[in-house]
């Protein structure tokens, strides 16, 4: 998740007391209690029952989710700070993450994190208790180095939270932006084909490797990529990864995503595979060097992106990027295609045919994506009971690691 403004540590949590579980407080209605003694319905302010008499006991206000709140990880525990953000289904938080001395991670230095809370307007809706439970266990499951990392969900004070690495940078699309509003129309590309590539390969590292676990982003685009000061790529929000087909029918007729990026399959609420990412991915590989989408337009609303989808074929590049090699035209034609057994087959294919396409030279960082996403199945399979990973947990870190250090090395030429 983004990081705001810098803040300073609260005070440790830990140092003069355990920790201690925080479970949440059950009323019928706000401002009522039940009698311990006679199950008598009268008010929480009541120091006697009306009914049989009792002395009841001193209860305490609950509490509102929000700056100063705690949230116990068992192994740890956040605390909350400023708001730094807000979606269409949660609100994001800055907050610190203090280990539990006595844990099986004691030693560990606090370190900021995001904290992404489900909106309290959506608190008592099932579906979107499901999509942000959902969107934690996806995340549990993986652990690579274009992925937020995800630490843990808890739901103090009645409020389900995730903490998650706090990424300090910016969104892709900001940057796009940015390069747009410099780029000439029929000149230069928006954003010069090596800079592209480095987040294009970090990004379809990520989706090779949830698409190895079987999981389906389905809301690829810039907003969800994050690029961090040393320009490292950090996808983000699988709020929707996975939504069951039966779900998608109960949107009042929409299909959950972002009509400018999403595959025509995902337009018409069809079954959808890893070639749904794909395509989104190749749109926003398209703006990265057009500066646009395909398929947008000042005078299109959300229904008209989303038709056009289905029934427009993309601008050719090379009518936007000047010099830019005819065979891009055929790239994106290829991962554009309406129909998903004509697109690429994988992440890894569609990032070699962009790479041989611009003769782009192969980089220490796609190699190492590429041995990670060959086993990012077994490494899903690392700390679970029973276990049958065949892969050391160490030979997963030095994957992990090579990947992370290649991106960091990586010159930042373009910007």
């Amino acid at each position: 998740m983004m990081a705001g403004r810098r803040r300073e540590s609260p005070r440790n949590p830990h140092l003069g007391a355990r920790m201690t579980h925080h479970r949440a407080r059950h009323a019928i209605l706000p401002g009522v209690a039940l009698c311990p003694q006679c199950k008598n319905v009268l008010l929480d302010s009541a120091r006697f029952c009306t009914q049989c008499g009792a002395p009841q006991p001193v209860r305490e206000a609950p509490r509102r989710f929000g700056e100063g709140s705690e949230i116990d990880l068992e192994w740890g525990k956040v605390v909350v700070g400023v708001r730094i953000g807000e979606g269409g289904m949660g609100v994001v938080h800055r907050g610190w993450l203090y280990y539990n001395p006595a844990g099986p991670k004691a030693g560990t230095p606090p370190h900021p994190v995001a904290i992404k809370v489900l909106h309290p307007l959506l608190k008592s809706r099932e579906r979107a208790r499901r999509l942000f439970i959902g969107e934690a266990n996806a995340l549990a499951r993986l652990s690579h180095p274009n992925i937020v990392h995800f630490f843990g969900m808890a739901e103090p004070e009645g409020q389900l939270a995730i903490a998650l690495e706090l990424v300090e940078g910016e969104p892709l699309s900001s940057l796009i932006d940015r390069h747009a509003k410099t780029a000439t129309p029929g000149g230069l590309p928006c954003m010069p084909f090596m800079r592209a590539w480095h987040y294009f390969s970090q990004l379809l590292g990520a989706l090779a490797a949830i698409h190895a676990l079987g999981i389906i982003h389905r809301d690829v685009k810039p907003s969800n990529v994050l690029i961090r000061v040393d320009g490292v790529v950090k996808l983000t929000d699988f709020g929707i990864a996975r939504l069951p087909a039966e779900d998608a029918k109960n949107t009042g007729g929409m299909a959950p995503g972002t009509g400018a990026y999403m595959a025509p399959e995902q337009v018409l609420g069809k079954d959808m595979d890893a070639r749904a990412d794909l395509y989104s991915a190749a749109i926003v590989l398209y703006e990265m060097l057009t500066g646009a989408t395909p398929f947008d337009a000042p005078t299109r609303n959300e229904i008209m992106v989303r038709t056009a989808q289905v029934e427009e074929s993309p601008p050719p590049v090379t009518r936007a990027v000047v010099g830019a090699p005819p065979v891009l035209d055929l790239l994106f034609a290829r991962a554009l295609a309406k129909d998903p057994m004509h697109r690429y087959g994988s992440a890894i294919e569609l990032g070699e045919a962009f790479r041989e396409a611009l003769s782009l030279p192969d980089t220490t960082g796609w190699e190492a994506q590429q041995r990670l996403a060959e086993n990012a199945a077994a490494i899903s399979q690392l700390g679970l009971p029973q276990s049958s990973a065949g892969i050391p947990k160490t030979q997963a870190d030095q994957m992990r690691t090579a990947v992370m250090e290649a991106y960091e090395a990586a010159p930042k030429a373009g910007e």
